[in-house]
């Protein structure tokens, strides 16, 4: 036990991005000296992994300085990768070729002086690496780093992603059976490996050995084909030459892909092991929408704000179905978490206008894997509308939504808009809510809401298209409070402020509001449709 805790350690010590950027800085020194095929390659294994942390972060966290650091070392990993290929190939030349066969010769002397010329624009590209630079920017990322937990939900749900793209190419590879379709899956299968190697460590101890044994087996099934297109390209080969060496090399790709076969096809295979140990079903969709709860908070100056302003949502939410306002259904409920999860976090470029922001941002992020491109454009929809103006049939992002959709939205950005009017000035003094329905109205009661404070007049005008969209008329009470609703119905079917002390400013701006949305919703919204 004791030695099994020691080897957890020395491996955390050896890992995280900190690690590895040091390792980029100290391996750029002994590469420096000549260039020979261990450090170049020991260099680019250190690249690499830096690099693949960066493609792990990227859809996760929005700093734009995880794609600078993937820019800052691209140019040297490209040029030790021409480099380390060259050298790969003499290798390759050495083990299948005949030491005193003149085409084996006059192939090394090729390589070789290719290999002179490409270490010295390599030395180039080295001097012109900016050390400094590179370790302010692992410096800053590492700390970012550290807010996502190795092995948390998130990094699995990455894996899963991983894994169904490789599994992809895999299928596509054994139909195929061409050399790029082998070498798309060498690169898959690598993204997997690396993903599980730097975020899942746990599981890369039981993984690890098979990851990097079918690593190996793809990229020297690559190295062969590369090799038999240098010498097909070549014009001093003899027949008997191409012949010897084209059987030569089938031989040694179709032990390699027998190899591959036979651990990865069949009743046996590695693939649905791999994926047995990851999120699957109800935890993959909730994974996802961690995932998203993550990037937000990247963004969003008050991530406590936009988690009570989802748990509001949901009550809301599920008080309206409970009533029959609404009709369940898990994709309005995920939709509408999503975009409560996400809602402000146009805040961080923007005060004013933020909710058009963040409708930017939302649509300008990869669907994660069990969201479609559709359900993410309806969140960053439903997110546009959780303040400001009021939906217009003339706006885009309701036009851009299929038409079956436009309704359910609206609705939902109603839910979202009336929970925010709880908690705009962000003190969580309302906790609870509860809905229920009193003859034709429908009343929410909620607890920690003061009706004469200044909550109050920012409900009257927040309810407003959650009103219009359901065809009923919505009042606020506190859940403590026995004072009866009619005043407070009679004003609200006019489309008028119900609260005592809202300004004349305010119910010009809310009329105004109302004239236009009737007009929308007679378009677009029937009040007695329920939520589709």
């Amino acid at each position: 036990m004791a030695e099994s805790t020691a080897t957890t350690e020395i491996t955390s010590k050896r890992s995280g991005l900190g690690y590895w950027a040091q390792r980029v800085l100290e391996e750029c020194d002994k590469v420096s000296q000549n260039f020979d095929a261990d450090p170049v390659h020991d260099l680019r294994v250190a690249l690499r992994r830096c690099r693949s942390m960066a493609d792990g972060f990227i859809p996760i966290d929005p700093d734009p300085e995880w794609k600078q650091l993937k820019k800052l070392g691209k140019r040297l990993f490209s040029q030790l990768g021409e480099l380390r290929d060259v050298q790969i190939m003499m290798e390759w030349v050495n083990r299948l070729g005949n030491p005193d066969d003149a085409l084996t010769q006059a192939l090394l002397r090729s390589l070789s002086e290719k290999e002179r010329q490409l270490k010295d624009s390599s030395r180039e590209t080295l001097d012109g690496f900016d050390r400094k630079h590179w370790e302010s920017l692992a410096r800053r990322l590492e700390k970012r780093a550290r807010k996502i937990p190795i092995e948390g939900i998130v990094f699995q749900h990455l894996a899963v992603e991983r894994w169904e793209e490789a599994h992809l190419l895999h299928r596509r590879a054994l139909r195929n059976r061409s050399q790029i379709a082998f070498h798309q899956l060498r690169i898959g299968l690598k993204r997997f490996r690396y993903t599980v190697e730097n975020f899942l460590p746990k599981r890369h101890e039981r993984w690890g050995k098979d990851l990097r044994e079918l690593q190996d087996l793809l990229g020297e099934v690559h190295d062969l084909d590369v090799l038999w297109g240098v010498l097909s390209s070549r014009s001093d080969v003899t027949s008997q030459q191409r012949h010897h060496w084209q059987t030569r090399i089938k031989e040694e790709r179709l032990k390699r892909l027998a190899r591959y076969r036979q651990k990865m096809v069949g009743k046996e295979t590695l693939w649905p092991i791999w994926r047995a140990d990851l999120p699957i079903g109800k935890q993959l969709e909730r994974a996802a929408l961690v995932r998203l709860r993550i990037w937000a908070s990247f963004l969003d100056p008050d991530a406590k704000h936009s988690q009570a302003v989802t748990r509001l949502s949901l009550q809301l939410y599920q008080g309206l179905v409970h009533e029959r306002v609404l009709r369940a259904t898990q994709a309005s409920k995920r939709i509408l978490e999503a975009a409560a999860l996400l809602h402000d976090v146009g805040r961080a470029k923007s005060k004013q206008g933020h909710h058009k922001e963040s409708y930017r941002l939302i649509r300008r992020l990869e669907p994660p894997l069990g969201w479609t491109l559709r359900e993410l454009r309806a969140v960053a929809a439903v997110a546009r509308y959780h303040c400001g103006a009021l939906p217009n049939a003339r706006q885009k992002s309701l036009i851009q939504l299929p038409s079956s959709r436009r309704a359910s939205v609206i609705r939902l950005a109603g839910v979202l808009r009336l929970a925010n009017g709880f908690d705009l000035s962000h003190d969580q003094k309302v906790r609870k809510l509860h809905v229920e329905r009193q003859n034709r109205i429908l009343v929410v009661k909620a607890e920690g809401y003061e009706e004469l404070g200044p909550t109050s007049e920012r409900i009257a005008a927040a309810r407003y298209l959650l009103e219009t969209a359901c065809g009923t008329p919505i009042v606020v009470r506190s859940l403590i409070s026995n004072k009866g609703p009619i005043l407070a119905v009679k004003n609200s079917q006019r489309g008028q402020s119900a609260t005592p002390g809202c300004s004349p400013r305010r119910h010009r701006n809310v009329s105004r509001d109302a004239h236009n949305f009737r007009r929308f919703a007679s378009f677009w919204i029937s009040p007695h449709r329920r939520d589709r």
